[in-house]
C-alpha cells in the first residue's frame, strides 16, 4: 500500500505546483507579446508622424524628382512593386502549391531523390536573399539574357518564396485528417478528385497563412533588387514586363540617401504607403483563410 501511495502523493504535489507555474510562463509569455506590440506601435506611431506632412495626392500621382522635394513623388515604385508582387503570386504560389501536392500526396517518400528534393527545399528557405540577388543577375539576367527587367526581378523574387510557399503548403496538406481522404476514397472518389475537392478546400487556411508570410518577405525586399541593378529614381511607370522599373523598397533607400531633410519626410511617407499595400494583402489573404475556416 504504501508503494501504490507515493506515485499519488507525488501526482498531487506536481498538480498543486503546476497552476503556479502555468500561470508565471503566461505571463512572461504575455509580457513579451506586450513589449514587441509596443515597439512595433511606437515605430508606427513615429513613421505616420514623420510622413504625414507628405501623404497627399502628389505623392502618388508625381514621380520621383532629385531636385524638387516638395513635389516629388513615388508613383513609379508603386506601379512596379505592383508589378513585382502580382508576377510573384503568378509564378511563385501556384507552383509551390503544385509542388507541396506532390510531394505530400504523390511521391514516394522512400526514393531518395525525394529525400533530396525535401532536403534541398528545407535548406533553400534558409538561404539569404542576397544570393538570390546574384543568381538573377548571373543566370537570369545575363546568361538568359532577360536584362534589368520586371520580369528578371518577378522570377529572382518568386525563386526567393517559392520554398517557403513549399513548407507551408505541405504543412497545411497534411494537417488534414486523414479520415477526409478515407471517406472520398471510400465513396469511389479518385485521388485527384479527392485533392482538388476535400483536401485542398481544408487546406486553404494553412496556405492562406504560408502565402501571407512568403508575399509579406518579398514585397520589402531590397537586396536582390540591389544586385538586379534596380533604379532608385525611374521617371517613368513600367508598361510591361520588360520594362526597367523600381520598388518601394529601393525608392525608399535612395530618398534617406539624399542629404536634404525633406527627402527625410518622404521617405516616412512611402513606408507608410508601403505598409498600407502589405496590409492590404494580408487582409485579402486573412478573409480568404476565414471563409474557408468557417466552411471547413
Amino acid at each position: 500500500m504504501a508503494l501504490l501511495s507515493t506515485p499519488r502523493s507525488a501526482v498531487q504535489l506536481a498538480s498543486k505546483g503546476r497552476p503556479l507555474k502555468e500561470h508565471l510562463f503566461r505571463v512572461a509569455l504575455l509580457s513579451s507579446l506586450a513589449i514587441a506590440l509596443g515597439f512595433l506601435a511606437a515605430l508606427i506611431f513615429y513613421v505616420v508622424q514623420e510622413g504625414w506632412p507628405r501623404l497627399d495626392s502628389m505623392l502618388w500621382e508625381n514621380q520621383p524628382s532629385i531636385r524638387r522635394p516638395e513635389t516629388s513623388g513615388i508613383q513609379s515604385s508603386i506601379l512596379g512593386t505592383l508589378w513585382i508582387i502580382g508576377l510573384t503570386i503568378l509564378m511563385a504560389l501556384p507552383t509551390g502549391i503544385l509542388a507541396a501536392i506532390y510531394l505530400e500526396e504523390y511521391a514516394d517518400k522512400t526514393k531518395w531523390y525525394n529525400r533530396l528534393i525535401d532536403l534541398n527545399i528545407s535548406n533553400l528557405a534558409a538561404v539569404p536573399s542576397i544570393v538570390y540577388g546574384i543568381l538573377g543577375l548571373g543566370i537570369i539576367a545575363r546568361w538568359m539574357s532577360f536584362g534589368f527587367t520586371i520580369m528578371t526581378g518577378a522570377i529572382t523574387i518568386s525563386l526567393l518564396v517559392l520554398p517557403i510557399v513549399i513548407i507551408s503548403a505541405r504543412e497545411a496538406i497534411k494537417a488534414v485528417p486523414p479520415s477526409i481522404r478515407e471517406g472520398s476514397l471510400a465513396l469511389g472518389a479518385t485521388q485527384w478528385q479527392t485533392i482538388w475537392r476535400q483536401v485542398l478546400p481544408a487546406s486553404v487556411p494553412g496556405i492562406a497563412t504560408g502565402s501571407i508570410l512568403a508575399l509579406s518577405r518579398a514585397i520589402g525586399e531590397a537586396a536582390p533588387f540591389l544586385m538586379l541593378g534596380a533604379a532608385t529614381f525611374i521617371r517613368f511607370n513600367p508598361e510591361g514586363v520588360w520594362s526597367s522599373f523600381s520598388v518601394l523598397p529601393l525608392q525608399i533607400y535612395g530618398f534617406i540617401t539624399r542629404p536634404q531633410a525633406e527627402y527625410a519626410v518622404l521617405a516616412a511617407a512611402a513606408i507608410v504607403i508601403l505598409l498600407g499595400i502589405l496590409l492590404l494583402m494580408n487582409s485579402v489573404a486573412i478573409w480568404l483563410r476565414n471563409r474557408y475556416q468557417k466552411r471547413w
